[in-house]
């Protein structure tokens, strides 16, 4: 059975918008870019995107990442070429002609038949109403945070609504660059 994974970069106060631009109404919009999670960063990112067997999200995040990632130029690493190639599962109600290549829209009932299916594990990011609706389906296999040491104190939160708590049990920490960014890694607690 494939697990599914959310990976988020999260401010220590929990918020999740925009950590690489954003709206122009969130001004506070990029703060990742403020620091450097280093080589380690980088090398977890390129990692986790190349084990993956599929990308899971919701259509805002579907929306800018198709936007982005078909003229991204291909890398050594092989990052965008697994981006563009993987398949990508969209949650969304209101998608209807998807436009980035290996794209297939679902709905969020169909998630657990797509855990059953083989192909590796699906890898969520950004899509914070969909992490909130597969947190509280207890679909979710496992957190990797990557927390930035900003607060922003306002913003979307990572888990805001959930209408009951959720505990996980912590498995890794480790630091990520110089700048006191920390991957905190959580496992669904059964």
């Amino acid at each position: 059975m494939r697990k599914i994974i959310v990976s988020e970069f999260v401010t220590i106060d929990g918020v999740m918008e925009a950590p690489g631009g954003g709206e122009p109404s969130f001004p506070l919009g990029g703060w990742a870019f403020r620091f450097q999670s280093g080589a380690e960063g980088n090398k977890m990112k390129l990692d986790e995107t190349l084990a993956a067997g599929g990308l899971l999200i919701g259509r805002v995040t579907y929306e800018g990442f198709a936007k982005a990632w078909p003229s991204m130029p291909r890398d050594e690493a092989g990052f965008s070429d697994k981006m563009n190639s993987m398949p990508k599962y969209v949650v969304s109600t209101t998608l209807s002609a998807p436009t980035w290549n290996n794209t297939t829209v679902v709905r969020l009932g169909d998630v657990p038949r797509l855990k059953e299916a083989s192909g590796g594990d699906l890898l969520v990011a950004g899509s914070g109403m969909l992490v909130r609706a597969l947190t509280e389906r207890g679909l979710v296999d496992e957190l990797r945070l990557m927390v930035y040491p900003t607060a922003l104190g306002t913003g979307k939160l990572l888990f805001a609504g959930l209408t009951k708590p959720y505990d996980w049990r912590l498995s890794n920490v480790t630091r990520l660059g110089s700048d006191g960014v920390v991957l905190l890694t959580y496992l669904k607690r059964d």
